[in-house]
């Protein structure tokens, strides 16, 4: 698992990309083994999903009978949601980016997708948490939410755009599809799964 520094390392180089210097690339590990290392993103990113899946169990618990709990398959259904979540939307990348004959652009994709949701994921715990220790503040706390989707949106295109090199239609379509498929999944999965509030 890659440690703190490695992953500040790849931070700083995303950061580069989305201030539109090349250099970031220099930072990112573009190789198969990079990308197989960048799904330890996912491992980063366990501490602020703790935090969501526990918001979520008080959301879901709000819509059940005051005596009512969860089980452990609740979090492992979650877990489900999450992995689906992160692993659909690079396929759907892959796929569109070799039908165009872009394939070569798939390893920089998916290494900066991943390590990207670490700080992402961090920034989306940190608002849920505010929910937790300040109830009278949801109103403030979804005006955030809605502003850090839209930061979201942003520096993803911004990253894209390095990797396609300005071709806009490609951006835009990738940038779609590793947003809005993740949406539409994760409120399937969880009707599906029966941990949707009701």
């Amino acid at each position: 698992m890659p440690g703190l520094r490695e992953v500040q390392y790849y931070l700083a180089g995303l950061w580069l990309l989305i201030r539109m210097d090349p250099r970031g690339f220099r930072f990112l590990d573009l190789s198969e083994r990079g990308v197989n290392r960048s799904f330890w993103a996912i491992a980063w990113c366990l501490p602020p999903m703790g935090i969501s899946w526990l918001w979520w169990r008080q959301a879901f618990l709000r819509s059940l009978p005051p005596e009512a709990d969860v089980d452990f398959a609740f979090f492992v259904r979650l877990g489900l949601v999450e992995i689906a979540n992160w692993i659909v939307p690079l396929v759907f990348a892959g796929l569109l980016l070799l039908a165009f004959r872009m394939g070569e652009r798939f390893a920089p994709v998916v290494v900066s997708v991943n390590w990207l949701g670490v700080p992402l994921s961090y920034i989306n715990g940190l608002l849920l948490a505010l929910v937790f220790f300040l109830p009278g503040a949801v109103g403030l706390v979804s005006l955030l939410l809605l502003a850090f989707m839209l930061a979201q949106v942003f520096v993803l295109a911004r990253i894209l755009r390095m990797i396609c090199h300005d071709h806009a239609l490609m951006v835009g379509a990738l940038t779609l599809v590793l947003l809005v498929p993740s949406m539409i999944l994760s409120e399937y999965l969880q009707h599906f799964l029966g941990i949707y509030p009701a």
